[in-house]
């Protein structure tokens, strides 16, 4: 007998193989994890390319599972910024957190709102270095080993995964996917951790920007050692993914965050400093073993995940607007790049650096950047002064300057364009990867100084950044400690 269908059986019909489409469509997102180390150097990630010793073997597997993205970039130089760029997707200085030990400016939204409103839930564990709490709702904070509850905004932290929370927070609610924001403390100084005797000073590979001397290698030593510990929780958590049954369908994010906190690295411009390691897998839609060299940024990091939540990015409200009075956010979805369907997305990229609040810092000392494929232009908006710090105080440095006063000359040359740098900077990055010889003062780049001088200009008029006043004002951002 053929059967009949009434208009309403035929409505409730069509209503329920929508819900059935929608409940399948929702069920196909992706988990996400964001694992975002501390203080590392980009060529430090051994897969990179080097120079490096580093051993980083579970770094190495996850970009045989996934994607390199060879040309990717902090917006800032220190963790609070950089961190808080990532989590609001809007460049520091816009969003407040632009010195260190900083918090965004309040109404500002961030991951946990956005994705809460699709549905995720999120949880952050490891170092916060980011405020107001009442910004950054994530439903679990989970605390590291070792460490006090809530004692997770400081440098001090030396605790380990507590792969037990994660664990539970995975498993609360199966119905929903989950975004796990994972912020480990290696391998911030001081470097204390690790097998020390997994590398020999005397042996190890040094990058031209520093200065051989017995302290440099025995501090890098010290160091890589800390990276190696980075690794192994990577493939900790990578683990964990696998044991609950969750490897193929999450998206699994790593970073490599700024620099390290040897001289021109962390707290500078200079590529060592914002250029960023990074790797992503997704099982199904990355294709394993693959690089893409697009330039992309940290704050384009939020809009992606919100795309690929089923959010449409375009259309979000941040809280938080810009000079020119818009709202939206300062990166875009770099999700085509991710599933290779294109090698390109931003033309340029911007940095800056706050100075003022930092450990042992000067009065004043900003920084900001912007660098395309093959050019990087830096201005410095206190050229006057000193730039200091803990390391630019420290036994590396000093060995480097006892190491010049005994007739090296490019030991002298490299603690100068530390401590003392001229109002611009211009570098030719197809000839000169590693920064070494400034050309800003040869006539033949004038016209690219003006090219990048006026992209600067107006990226920083768009972000309300007035250049040295806005330095003397960091202080009113920091968390008071």
């Amino acid at each position: 007998m053929k059967a009949h269908w009434t208009r309403p059986a035929l409505v409730a019909l069509w209503s329920a193989s929508l819900a059935f489409t929608v409940a399948a469509a929702s069920d196909a997102r992706p988990n996400m994890v964001i694992f975002i180390a501390d203080d590392l150097t980009w060529h430090d990630v051994a897969c990179f390319g080097g120079p490096t010793d580093a051993k980083t073997p579970q770094l190495a597997k996850l970009a045989r599972e996934g994607v390199k993205l060879t040309q990717f970039f902090s917006p800032a130089s220190v963790c609070s910024p950089t961190r808080q760029s990532l989590l609001t997707g809007i460049y520091p200085i816009r969003n407040g957190a632009y010195p260190n030990h900083s918090v965004v400016r309040p109404g500002t939204k961030t991951l946990p709102t956005h994705l809460a409103t699709l549905g995720y839930r999120t949880a952050c564990i490891g170092k916060t270095h980011f405020g107001p709490p009442e910004c950054y709702p994530f439903d679990s904070m989970i605390t590291m080993l070792g460490e006090a509850s809530g004692d997770t905004s400081e440098d001090s932290g030396d605790g380990s995964m507590d792969l037990g929370g994660i664990k539970k927070f995975i498993r609360e609610d199966p119905s929903r996917p989950f975004c796990l924001y994972v912020a480990t403390h290696e391998p911030h100084g001081p470097w204390t951790k690790g097998d020390h005797t997994a590398y020999d000073p005397a042996k190890l590979k040094l990058p031209p920007y520093l200065i051989d001397t017995a302290i440099t290698r025995r501090e890098l030593a010290n160091y890589l050692a800390e990276v190696s510990c980075l690794d192994q929780e990577v493939g900790e958590i990578s683990n964990l993914l696998e044991q609950s049954g969750h490897t193929t369908d999450t998206l699994f994010l790593f970073f490599s965050e700024q620099g390290s906190s040897m001289p021109h690295g962390k707290w500078t411009c200079y590529d060592p400093g914002i250029h960023a390691a990074a790797i992503a897998r997704w099982p199904g839609k990355i294709k394993p073993g693959s690089e893409n060299p697009a330039m992309i940024q940290y704050v384009d990091v939020l809009p992606t995940l919100i795309e690929i939540a089923g959010g449409k990015p375009t259309e979000i409200d941040t809280g938080c607007a810009d000079a020119t009075g818009n709202r939206q956010f300062d990166g875009s979805s770099f999700l085509p790049v991710l599933l290779g369907t294109t090698a390109r997305h931003r033309d340029l990229v911007f940095a800056e650096h706050t100075a003022r609040g930092i450990s042992n810092g000067p009065e004043a000392y900003g920084t900001r950047a912007v660098r395309d494929e093959r050019w990087k232009l830096i201005v410095n908006l206190e050229p006057e002064a000193t730039f200091q710090n803990n390391m630019s105080r420290s036994s590396i440095v000093q060995s480097w300057r006892k190491k010049g006063n005994a007739g090296d000359s490019f030991a002298t040359e490299q603690v100068e364009r530390y401590t003392k740098r001229p109002a611009l900077e211009l570098y030719d990055l197809s000839s000169d990867p590693w920064e070494l010889y400034n050309i800003a003062s040869d006539p033949q780049n004038q016209d690219t100084i003006n090219r990048l001088r006026g992209s600067l200009d107006a990226w920083m008029h768009q972000q309300g950044d007035l250049g040295d006043p806005t330095e003397r004002e960091a202080k009113k951002h920091q968390v008071k400690r």
